[in-house]
């Protein structure tokens, strides 16, 4: 007679045996899948072949993107610490400055001791003093003692939005800029790495990051595409805020210095020193 146990023991056996066979066909079919050219499609034509528009040209219309309010300056308050200076955002004033008439105001809110003077002069000196209604866009910045940078442009209804990333890709969207959906995703993913990995990350993240922009910046001059977008703002504010752009490697040097070579790059790079 056939022990109980040993006939327990071999249907155990081939129904791990089942099991395993279902798993290597589950694995075989991932790895055709994984093996086919669409898994390995480069997006670089697509990229470059993208609808770019110089952000110096006419601007979009702020009253169909932030709600017209009745002839009123529409206000963008940004509350920031001046302990980590929201850079991008900076930047992206002066760029903005290149396209709008801007009323531009910095203040200091009672929870902060002190501010450095080149913070409060971060704006530079408004030359030209006109009437309110002459204005496009108001862009007032509060050095807060706040964890994460805040916005609003309607200050009555609105929920703020927080985290420098978020707020960036709000104003850059003031250029009316419009891309593909290949490139807006890679734009994106840039600027989370930019401040999850480059700004907020280890020393072995930022190591991985700076290949990266190497490898993408072999095949073009900016990190997506041909043109200037807010990826590139947000990962140079980021690897000077972190003092890492020093050691980059070749092309990322190169960059730096493209970036670097614009006015809203140079007049932040003030701020540094």
């Amino acid at each position: 007679e056939v022990d109980p146990s040993l006939e327990a023991l071999e249907s155990r056996q081939e129904e791990i045996l089942k099991r395993l066979y279902e798993l290597k066909s589950a694995v075989d079919g991932l790895s055709k899948m994984i093996q086919t050219p669409d898994a390995d499609f480069d997006v670089t034509n697509i990229i470059q072949t993208d609808e770019f528009s110089p952000l110096a040209t006419n601007g979009a219309d702020l009253d169909l993107m932030l709600g017209k309010d009745y002839g009123a300056l529409k206000d963008v308050v940004i509350n920031a610490n001046p302990s980590l200076p929201p850079l991008s955002l900076l930047v992206i004033h002066s760029l903005l400055c290149e396209r709008y008439k801007i009323l531009s105001a910095v203040h200091t809110h009672s929870s902060v001791k002190s501010v450095p003077e080149n913070l409060l002069k971060c704006f530079g000196e408004q030359t030209k003093k006109q009437p309110r209604h002459e204005y496009q866009l108001g862009f007032t910045l509060i050095w807060k003692d706040v964890p994460k940078p805040q916005m609003k442009f309607s200050i009555q209804t609105m929920c703020p939005i927080e985290g420098e990333g978020n707020i960036a890709r709000f104003l850059f969207s003031l250029f009316g800029q419009k891309y593909n959906a290949v490139t807006s995703t890679l734009i994106d993913s840039w600027v989370d790495t930019a401040i999850l990995q480059l700004k907020e990350g280890s020393s072995k993240e930022r190591g991985a990051v700076l290949r990266s922009m190497n490898a993408a910046l072999g095949k073009s001059p900016w990190l997506v595409g041909n043109e200037l977008t807010l990826a590139d703002v947000v990962a140079w504010c980021a690897l000077r805020q972190t003092g890492t752009a020093n050691g980059a490697p070749a092309n990322v040097q190169k960059w730096i210095k493209s970036c670097e070579n614009l006015a809203p790059f140079s007049s932040v790079m003030k701020l540094l020193k």
